[in-house]
């Protein structure tokens, strides 16, 4: 499958759901072309081998030519042949379309997600991006699918048994041009309907999901608070807003349906009740007969692919407007295009607090973090005398990195979490969960570093998953690291030894540590009070203690703080 980044000019045509879905067959033309050929030779031996058999009995056993006869049997048999083998490969095209499709909706889902970073969260529901990468991207995958296997097959078949039965009845050959077309036409006040009722069905779904992750997720706190019957109230409440929602689009469906196999089989009966007043009339002969009928048949098949087709696309343009909303977002923040990177061990300044971060929480610490990192402009932030903003995101990522205060896991091997881009020596990685003081949360896993880390980190306990993080982010070993109450859930001897262990275990860099802890503080080599966003003082934590009342109220948890 081919990947193209998001700056690249073959970026997803995102103007309408429409264009979307071109942009994606336009991405896969190889494999849909492919598909279309073995569609085409599959369903056209098909539409041959009723005129096959009813120009065999005619010759071979009307007329009593054993030869002629053979020859019919071994015509048929080869088109059952050529049918079955195009029926395999046309199938294992299908597959490949809907799949590559599928994957390649979520791939690019799963690129914007990288892009938009947090902001992503902020500004869509987590169900509703979920929602849109497993059952929008699939739907989108069947409309590749039944394009790419077997629609232009179906009307390429049309058009031979239109031509088959104009050359024996032009009677039976134009019932034929103009009926099948009729019929696929009789579905289309059906998709208007059906269409708006999916894509209210599609936005309650995007909505329930959020609500399930999200009751999912605080189900401890909602333990801790008594709200579970609340919450399970509120979520049967949207599942039943789904359920009618899902009613009212199965109405329609169902009459879709019905459609699908009532037009054609009225059609098949006109034609075999035609063709047999032609045959009573000495118009046509009985093998000409048995070869309408298999026509009549026969073209069951392309009519309901065709009707099968609309129904694809119909949910398809309701799954990509959906994908096209989420791919449409832009960044919060615009990357710099400055080439000028400051030196290593440059200082980092924020001027909004006129914080100095030299080499060597509260909610204002963890926003002037956020101005750090650039997960959030502010004036005056500059590494090196150069301004943050100027500078590409890669580069403020790779040198800075703010480890946030919720210690999220991911699921996989702890290894690969610890380390996620496999580029560090085990015993740094290993250095590191001894520096965090996780060593035996290691040491009771049975697999140690190969273990499985389940969804969330949720096999971990608060205070080991904290530690995990905090490892995670020592393994990275950036120019600058920034954490955020890295220490919040632990007893206070293993946040002893974490404190002793933080300075000596980054040399030479700079390690940003926003707490309010006196265990973590004892040990900084700096410390800087931050008072209604500004540092208004700085010090040494004993210096502060015996000399700033703001400081030690703080510190010590006094009245006063």
């Amino acid at each position: 499958m081919r990947e193209l980044p998001l700056g690249h000019p073959g970026t997803p045509d995102l103007r309408s759901p429409a264009r979307f879905l071109l942009w994606v067959a336009r991405g896969q033309l190889g494999t849909l072309a492919i598909g279309i050929l073995y569609g085409v030779v599959w369903m056209g031996t098909l539409a041959v081998v009723p005129a096959l058999v009813g120009r065999a009995i005619d010759q071979g056993v009307a007329e009593g030519d054993r030869a002629a006869l053979l020859r019919g049997s071994a015509l048929v048999m080869a088109a059952g042949l050529v049918t079955a083998v195009a029926g395999i490969l046309r199938h294992r095209a299908a597959v490949v379309n809907w799949l590559t499709a599928s994957y390649r909706v979520q791939q690019l889902l799963v690129r914007q997600a990288v892009r938009l970073g947090g902001a992503l969260p902020r500004r869509v529901p987590t169900g509703e991006v979920a929602a849109v990468g497993s059952h929008d991207a699939e739907r989108i995958g069947s409309a590749m699918e039944v394009v790419g296997s077997r629609l232009v097959g179906a009307l390429v078949s049309f058009a031979v048994v239109a031509a088959l039965l104009l050359r024996t009845s032009t009677t039976l050959g134009l019932l034929v041009v103009a009926g099948v077309p009729l019929l696929s036409a009789g579905v289309g006040p059906l998709l208007r309907p059906l269409h708006r009722r999916r894509a209210r069905h599609r936005e309650l779904v995007g909505q329930l999901t959020t609500v399930g992750a999200d009751t999912v997720s605080g189900l401890r706190v909602l333990r801790g608070i008594g709200g579970e019957a609340v919450f399970s109230r509120r979520y049967a409440a949207a599942s039943q807003e789904v359920r009618a929602a899902g009613v009212a689009a199965a109405r329609v469906q169902s009459l879709l349906d019905a459609a699908e196999v009532a037009l054609p089989g009225i059609f098949v009966v006109a034609v075999t009740w035609l063709g047999a007043r032609l045959a009573v009339a000495g118009q046509v002969s009985v093998g000409e007969l048995i070869a309408f009928y298999g026509y009549a048949a026969f073209l069951v098949l392309p009519v309901r692919t065709v009707t099968e087709a609309a129904d694809k696309f119909t949910r398809a343009l309701v799954g990509a407007r959906r994908a096209v909303q989420v791919l449409a977002l832009q960044p919060e923040l615009v990357s710099g295009t400055s080439a000028q990177a400051p030196p290593a061990g440059a200082t980092l300044v924020d001027g909004q607090s006129g914080l100095v971060v030299e080499a060597g929480v509260p909610e204002e610490a963890a926003a002037i973090a956020d101005r750090l990192g650039r997960f959030a402009d502010g004036d005056g932030v500059r590494l090196g005398g150069v301004a943050v903003a100027d500078l590409p995101l890669e580069v403020v990522r790779r040198r800075v990195l703010v480890s946030e205060h919720d210690p999220r896991l991911f699921t996989g091997r702890l290894g690969d979490e610890l380390d996620p881009t496999g580029a560090a020596p085990l015993e740094r990685v290993l250095a590191a969960v001894d520096t965090a003081s996780a060593a035996d949360v290691l040491e009771a896993l049975p697999d140690g570093l190969d273990s499985e880390v389940a969804e969330r980190g949720r096999s971990f306990s608060g205070g080991q998953r904290q530690r995990l993080v905090l490892a995670r982010a020592l393994v990275a070993d950036p120019e600058v690291l920034v954490l955020v109450e890295p220490t919040s859930s632990v007893d206070a001897h293993t946040e002893a030894r974490i404190a002793d262990g933080l300075a000596a275990a980054r040399p030479g860099r700079a390690t940003v540590v926003c707490t309010t802890s006196p265990l973590l503080l004892d040990r900084a080599d700096k410390v800087a009070l931050v008072a209604g966003g500004r540092v208004v003082a700085d010090g040494t934590h004993r210096d502060l203690l015996d000399t700033e009342p703001r400081y030690r109220a703080v510190v010590t948890r006094g009245e006063e703080a």
